[in-house]
C-alpha cells in the first residue's frame, strides 16, 4: 500500500505548486490551438507537443504524441497500477474554441491575464485547466501515484472529433477501473457538485416551399401563401405560451440533488432584466433533464435586404437537447413528426436529419463515486452534489461502450457563474483550479487505499 498523505500535507503541497502551475497554465493558454477546419493547424500541433512536455515534467515520463487518422494528435502516457490497485484514466482535452478581441474580450485572448483571483485567456477553463489538474496530481505523489494512472487528452473535443473510432479500434488504450474528466464544473465557486448526467443532442433542418418563384406582395398577397411565414408558423408550435417544450412524447429524466438558483441561473446567462425565463417546474430540471429546442438557424431575407415580395422558399435548423437517457434516433423521428403534423396549407416540406448524439448517465453506487464525494467534501470544506450537465459530451458513450464495466467521475475548474466558456473574456478561478487538484490527488489516494 502506498504511503497516504494527509489532506493537509496535500493541501500544502499543492499551495507549493500553484505559482508553477499557473505559469505553466499561461502558457499553454498562449497556443490558438483552435482544431476547427480552417483555422491553422500548426498552433494545434504545437499545443499537443507542450503538453506532452508538460506532462513528462509533472511526472508521466512516457507521454506521447498518439496519431488519431483523419484528425489532429492526442496525448497519452500510463502509470501502471501498483498490486491488487485499480487503473484510473484522467481525461481532458487542449483544443479550444475560436476568440477574437473584436468579439469583446477585454484584451488579447491568447496572452492570458491573471486578475482579481482569476486567469483570463482562451482555454484557462475549458480545458487547459484539466490538464493542470492531471499534471499536478502526478506531481504531488512524485510521479508514482496509489493506483495505476492513463492520461489522454484529445485535440478535437470542440470540434468533429475523430477519436471515437480510435476508441474502438484500440480499446485496450482506455481500459479502466474509473474515467475521471475533468472537463465540466460547479455551478458557483467553492460549491462542489458532481456532474452525474449529460443531455444529448439531435438537430435537423426543414425547408418550406410554397411557391415556384417569388412574387410581389401587393399583387398576390393574401391568398398566395408565403414560406417564410408558413415556417414560422411550424416553429411556433414547438412551444407553449409558457416557453415549455410541446413536442408531446420526448422523454424526461429525474433531477439531481443539486439545484440551480433562479437569480444565480439569470445572471449567469445574462437575462435581461424584466424577461421571463421560459418553461416551468425547477431550473436544474428543465436545464439538465428535460428536453429543450431552439433555432439556432434560418435562411431567409435580411430585413436590409428585404423587398415587397412574397418569399417563396425559407429553411431554419432545429436543434434540440435531450434527456440524459433518450434514445436520439426516436427523439428525433418524433421531432421531426411533430414538425410534419404542424405544417399549414399543405406547404411541400423536406426535412433533413443532421445530427445526433446520446446523452449518458453516470453508472451510480460504486467505489469511485463514493471516493470522489469524499474528496470533494474534503477540498472544499462541505457536501458534494449532483447535478446534470445540459450540453453534451458524446465522448462518454464511446468510453462507456469500450469499457462497459468502469465508473464515471466528471468535475473540473469550470465554473458556471464566470468561466464564460466558449464566450468572451474565459476565465479560471484560481482557488477553484487549486481544490480541484487536491480533489484529483484525494480521489485517487481513495482509490488506491481501499480496504
Amino acid at each position: 500500500m502506498a504511503d497516504v498523505l494527509t489532506p493537509e500535507e496535500i493541501l500544502r503541497k499543492t499551495r507549493a505548486l500553484m505559482p508553477g502551475v499557473l505559469e505553466d497554465l499561461k502558457s499553454l493558454v498562449r497556443y490558438p490551438s483552435v482544431a476547427f477546419p480552417g483555422y491553422p493547424a500548426e498552433p494545434v500541433h504545437a499545443a499537443a507537443a507542450a503538453t506532452a512536455a508538460l506532462l513528462k515534467r509533472y511526472g508521466l515520463p512516457d507521454a506521447r504524441l498518439v496519431d488519431i487518422p483523419g484528425g489532429y494528435p492526442a496525448v497519452y502516457g500510463g502509470i501502471p497500477a501498483p498490486p491488487g490497485a485499480p487503473t484510473v484514466l484522467l481525461y481532458a482535452h487542449y483544443d479550444v474554441q475560436p476568440a477574437r478581441q473584436e468579439d469583446g474580450w477585454d484584451h488579447d485572448p491568447w496572452d492570458p491575464v491573471e486578475k482579481d483571483g482569476r486567469l483570463y485567456g482562451r482555454g484557462a477553463a475549458d480545458n487547459k485547466s484539466g490538464i493542470l489538474i492531471i499534471a499536478a496530481a502526478l506531481k504531488l505523489f512524485d510521479g508514482k501515484p496509489p493506483v495505476g494512472v492513463k492520461v489522454f487528452v484529445e485535440g478535437e473535443e470542440e470540434t468533429t472529433s475523430h477519436l471515437p473510432a480510435f476508441v474502438a479500434a484500440h480499446p485496450a488504450f482506455f481500459r479502466c477501473d474509473l474515467f475521471c474528466v475533468a472537463d465540466t464544473g460547479n455551478i458557483a465557486v467553492g460549491d462542489p457538485v458532481l456532474t452525474t448526467t449529460l443531455r444529448g443532442e439531435v438537430s435537423c433542418i426543414i425547408e418550406v416551399r410554397t411557391l415556384d418563384h417569388a412574387v410581389h406582395s401587393g399583387s398576390f398577397g393574401g391568398p398566395a401563401p408565403d414560406a417564410l411565414v408558413a415556417l414560422i408558423r411550424i416553429l411556433a408550435t414547438l412551444h407553449d405560451p409558457q416557453g415549455n417544450v410541446a413536442v408531446k412524447g420526448l422523454r424526461s429524466s429525474p433531477p439531481g440533488t443539486a439545484e440551480y438558483p433562479e437569480e444565480a441561473f439569470r445572471q449567469n446567462a445574462g437575462v435581461l432584466p424584466g424577461v421571463d425565463l421560459a418553461g416551468t417546474g425547477t431550473v436544474g430540471s428543465r436545464l439538465w433533464t428535460q428536453p429543450s429546442v431552439t433555432v439556432i438557424g434560418i435562411d431567409a431575407p435580411s430585413v436590409s435586404g428585404s423587398s415587397n415580395i412574397l418569399i417563396p422558399r425559407a429553411s431554419a435548423k432545429v436543434s434540440m437537447r435531450i434527456a440524459p437517457d433518450a434514445d436520439p434516433r426516436r427523439e428525433l423521428q418524433i421531432l421531426t413528426g411533430h414538425l410534419r403534423a404542424a405544417v399549414p396549407w399543405n406547404a411541400l416540406v423536406d426535412i433533413r436529419a443532421e445530427s445526433g448524439s446520446p446523452g449518458f448517465l453516470c453508472p451510480a453506487g460504486g467505489p469511485g463515486i463514493a471516493a470522489a464525494q469524499r474528496a470533494l467534501e474534503t477540498a472544499f470544506g462541505k457536501p458534494a452534489r449532483e447535478k446534470g450537465t445540459g450540453g453534451s459530451i458524446p465522448l462518454m458513450q464511446v468510453f462507456h461502450e469500450a469499457v462497459p464495466e468502469a465508473e464515471f467521475i466528471l468535475w473540473g475548474a469550470e465554473d458556471d457563474a464566470r468561466s464564460f466558456i466558449h464566450g468572451p473574456n474565459e476565465s479560471v478561478d484560481t482557488g477553484e483550479l487549486e481544490r480541484f487538484i487536491v480533489a484529483q490527488c484525494l480521489l485517487l489516494q481513495g482509490m488506491g487505499n481501499r480496504e
